[in-house]
């Protein structure tokens, strides 16, 4: 099977580009041709195809929007372009598809830098069309179903309309921003009419799956299909051990909950390791909360997978306390290989992820007294610790093995193919 992959990076700059490569591996190595589709960028794994990229929006460093020179005409117009509608990916797409003959069409990230413009390039060109949900951006402006303002879920635009996005300054607080984005969104329905020429969703959390049945996505396309960890990047790493330290592994940014979970710590003795980046001033603010008060919390900056590696080998027990709708977070499987339990606020697919008192343990949004009576506990009881670990290895290796996704995914392509020859016959 020949498969073009989209995403809007063909770098790892987080989770979901961990997914990219590794479920390019996994379908290679089962013998299928996967060929990417992306957007230039100076950190791009090298690749064959970077011909058929769309040009790089700014200089082809920036990682994040807030990045992009704002006083620069080319850039701006770019931008808006590939958040409401390219030409240019979807001319490109198209040229890529007459060269390789694809099968099908894998899509993981397009909004904001390549736009939906493709899905009208696969539907003309008669590809079936298969796209992996790793937030919400299908149905919010901010793609969290949250506002940053009131620091509280939000689902307004679940059954609402987008303009909600505009009123509530969902996007970077700002009147414009939030226009744009919700104006995507409507171009993307209303225009592009994306819904039909999708032929099936795959969707890593049963939670993330009925909200997008409560926005009136077609049951039938929906397939739950959790991510899956690649056992092989650790399989050169030494035995765990269970410090007194609590780890944070992921952005500095407010719907984390990383407020709450300094909190926790702040005015005690407790050991908590912070490993990420802000991509604004938010962890500013983190430290500047802390500086009149003792603690034993260090903010360790932005790492690489191998660099994390010694401290999730080594740490009692991991933190995911997000006060958003996670989709599957990839720190939750990289605990589990190593043995860790993980405390994870009570809410959305993080319930799904974490089985209270037996992998971990689950604490109430925004408490942060309820957070450290956790912590204390865990920290007191390290047989505790190892054995919510054990089950949580065990847990990642029932349920998200590699060879497992792969099965799961080549039933919804195979599916795909036969519905759309059907199609094509009658």
């Amino acid at each position: 099977m020949t498969i073009i992959i989209i995403n809007y990076r063909f770098f790892i700059s987080g989770g979901p580009e961990r997914y990219l490569f590794n479920v390019i591996d996994l379908l290679q190595k089962n013998g299928h041709t996967v060929i990417p589709f992306s957007v230039k960028h100076n950190k791009n794994n090298p690749t064959p195809y970077e011909n058929y990229f769309l040009d790089a929006i700014g200089d082809g460093d920036e990682v994040y929007a807030n990045e992009y020179n704002k006083t620069n005409f080319d850039t701006i117009k770019k931008s808006l372009g590939r958040m409401l509608y390219s030409k240019e990916a979807k001319r490109k797409l198209k040229v890529l598809i007459r060269d390789v003959k694809p099968d099908l069409i894998y899509v993981l990230y397009y909004q904001n830098k390549i736009s939906a413009s493709i899905f009208e390039a696969a539907d003309e060109s008669n590809i079936p069309v298969v796209i992996r949900i790793s937030d919400f951006g299908q149905i919010c402006a901010n793609s969290l179903l949250y506002r940053s303002q009131q620091n509280t879920i939000c689902e307004k635009c679940v059954n609402g309309s987008k303009w909600n996005a505009v009123k509530y300054k969902c996007v970077q607080n700002s009147y414009v921003y939030s226009a744009i984005k919700a104006a995507s969104l409507t171009i993307a329905e209303s225009v592009v009419k994306i819904r039909p020429k999708i032929n099936a969703y795959v969707v890593p959390s049963t939670f993330t799956m009925q909200k997008l049945s409560e926005y009136g996505i077609d049951n039938k396309k929906l397939n739950h299909i959790p991510t899956f960890f690649n056992h092989e990047i650790i399989a050169n790493t030494s035995s765990v051990s269970y410090q007194p330290f609590a780890l944070y592994v992921g952005r500095i940014v407010q719907e984390k909950g990383l407020l709450t979970m300094i909190k926790a710590f702040a005015n005690t003795n407790l050991n908590l390791k912070i490993i990420g980046f802000s991509d604004n001033m938010y962890q500013l603010e983190l430290e500047k909360y802390l500086e009149d008060k003792p603690h034993n919390i260090e903010f360790l900056g932005r790492k690489s997978f191998h660099e994390i590696v010694p401290f999730l080998q080594k740490c009692a027990f991991t933190i995911v306390p997000s006060e958003v709708y996670d989709n599957f977070p990839n720190s939750v499987l990289e605990s589990y290989a190593f043995k860790k339990a993980v405390i994870a606020t009570d809410l959305g697919s993080l319930k799904e992820m974490i089985i209270d008192r037996k992998t971990g343990v689950l604490f109430k949004i925004h408490d942060q007294t309820d957070l450290r009576e956790k912590v204390i506990e865990l920290l007191n009881n390290p047989d505790l610790c190892e054995q919510y670990g054990i089950n949580g290895f065990k847990k990642l290796e029932d349920e998200f093995g590699a060879e497992m996704h792969y099965e799961k995914l080549m039933n919804v392509f195979s599916g795909v193919l036969k519905k759309d020859m059907q199609v094509v016959m009658s």
